[in-house]
């Protein structure tokens, strides 16, 4: 059977969001995005939409070339699925790419992490949420707790997903990454 790799990318981008959840977890990794390939040219999160106006977010597709990832540290993770389980989470990433503006960052859900207890919309994720909620979604378990309560940290700990890198994000990005990776300016600031 063809097996593929899922990535899960553990940054701790440049941006005013995720420094204040890095005050509060003082975890190394305070954002969590999904990808499809190892040049991350299709990795996806929930962040901010706009450069200046953090608290406009929602789900993104997200660009490792941008100004918030220029001096961010990373890790990078990978699980093999077989190409059934791949393709099905693509198409549930590509209904939030496809609905894009039904969906907003799950401020809320933040606080319930802290307490302990799920808060949010229906419609609303914050980082971590969004990839855990892709891999139950899809019927992979990596972790013993629900998606509303899943810190980017978590995922370090889940003994299925293989650490494939760790370092300096522009590292990553010169051996592993084409200049042609690149998106297009409109994705530039898509991060939390």
């Amino acid at each position: 059977m063809k097996t593929k790799q899922i990535y899960i990318m553990l940054s701790n981008p440049n941006t005013v969001v995720a420094k204040m959840i890095g005050l509060y977890t003082r975890a190394p990794y305070n954002h969590a995005s999904i990808a499809f390939d190892p040049e991350l040219s299709e990795m996806y999160s929930f962040g901010r939409k706009h450069p200046l106006l953090p608290m406009f977010g929602g789900f993104v597709k997200e660009n490792i070339h941008s100004r918030v990832f220029e001096r961010a540290t990373c890790a990078l993770y990978s699980y093999s699925v077989d190409e059934g389980t791949y393709n099905e989470m693509r198409a549930y990433v590509r209904r939030f790419e496809e609905n894009r503006d039904l969906y907003s960052y799950n401020y809320l859900g933040l606080l319930g992490v802290i307490l302990n207890t799920e808060l949010g919309g229906e419609n609303s994720y914050f980082c971590s949420q969004f990839v855990s909620s892709v891999f139950q979604e899809c019927g992979v378990k990596l972790l013993d707790k629900s998606a509303g309560l899943t810190t980017p940290d978590d995922f370090s700990t889940s003994s299925l997903l293989k650490l494939t890198f760790r370092g300096e994000m522009e590292i990553y990005r010169r051996k592993y990454c084409r200049p042609s990776d690149a998106l297009p300016e409109q994705h530039m600031y898509a991060t939390n």
